[in-house]
């Protein structure tokens, strides 16, 4: 795994960059996603528990035989006589907080980046773009692409150039501890006076404390 990561659902996503042909790949999906889910399996966990596992896969050659350079693949149950899709009880939707049974498999992601025709026409086309060609595409609005172009305009200064670059940098986040630092006196010291407002007006000195984010200590030395 290249990038191993927990999203705010407790999604675990894993994340493959690979450039040489396997013929194996799919089983190499396969066994990433079902480590995953048990590695974070403790014991004495419900299954319902286990966490699920998305694949997103960055291929520089063509797996299988498939004309498209982005593939999505699912878990679903169909029945093989009536041909009916399995779903949920109300009860399951509820106590797993999922709509479809698909959502508590593991989801695979393939992405042929050599088989993209460099035509973006959407935000995942800007990235396809720039994992297929080193470079970003003339004009994109796809989220943390900005951050690709610093790092690439970075990449390109020459060593003099860095150097000034990150003395610039050094200079902006102190001069930006100086403000925050500044803000936070500054806010600490209108706590004070409105504390001390409150405190001639024989408010009770917990409150005055809940109220302003003052300690009761620091409250009752105020010099008011």
């Amino acid at each position: 795994v290249d990038i191993l990561v927990e999203d705010s659902k407790g999604q675990v996503i894993i994340i493959e960059l690979q450039y040489n042909r396997e013929v194996d790949y799919f089983h190499r999906m396969l066994f990433a996603t079902s480590k995953a889910s048990t590695d974070y399996m403790k014991s004495g966990y419900e299954y319902q528990n286990i966490k699920k596992a998305i694949s997103i896969n960055l291929l520089y050659f063509e797996l299988g035989q498939g004309q498209d350079y982005v593939y999505h693949g699912t878990t679903n149950f169909i029945g093989i006589h009536l041909n009916d899709e399995l779903q949920l009880s109300k009860k399951q939707k509820e106590s797993f907080v999922k709509e479809k049974v698909y959502q508590l498999f593991p989801e695979y992601y393939v992405i042929q980046i050599n088989k993209f025709d460099d035509v973006a026409k959407t935000p995942l086309d800007e990235w396809i773009y720039f994992l297929k060609n080193t470079e970003l595409p003339k004009s994109y609005t796809a989220k943390g692409l900005n951050l690709v172009a610093e790092k690439l305009a970075y990449e390109a200064m020459t060593p003099a150039q860095r150097i000034a670059y990150d003395k610039h940098q050094k200079y902006l986040h102190s001069e930006k501890n100086i403000v925050d630092t500044a803000r936070d006196e500054g806010k600490e010291e209108n706590s004070k006076e409105i504390a001390c407002k409150m405190k001639k007006r024989g408010m009770d000195v917990s409150l005055i404390s809940e109220l302003t984010g003052l300690s009761v200590s620091e409250i009752e030395n105020l010099d008011c």
